[in-house]
């Protein structure tokens, strides 16, 4: 099956330009638009990459990446 990457990116038109080339490469792409969200889909271990934004509302990229690790979720970033 396709790498599966999850995207955490708040801006529509960043977040749609990059699903649109990693899907056009064969990955399979979801896309979410606040911290909280990448957060919690980053940790059902489903995904084989998160592209991170820093500016994210909720939790920023930051946190987001902390949490992660302190919870020992190792996906990479």
């Amino acid at each position: 099956t396709a790498p599966h990457i999850l995207i955490a990116e708040d801006e529509p038109r960043i977040a749609a330009f990059v699903e649109k080339g990693l899907t056009a490469n064969g990955f399979a792409v979801t896309v979410v638009g606040d911290g909280v969200a990448a957060y919690d889909y980053a940790v059902t271990g489903g995904f084989d990459l998160l592209v991170l934004d820093i500016g994210l509302p909720g939790m920023d990229g930051f946190e987001v990446l902390r949490k992660l690790r302190s919870d020992r979720c190792t996906i990479p970033v």
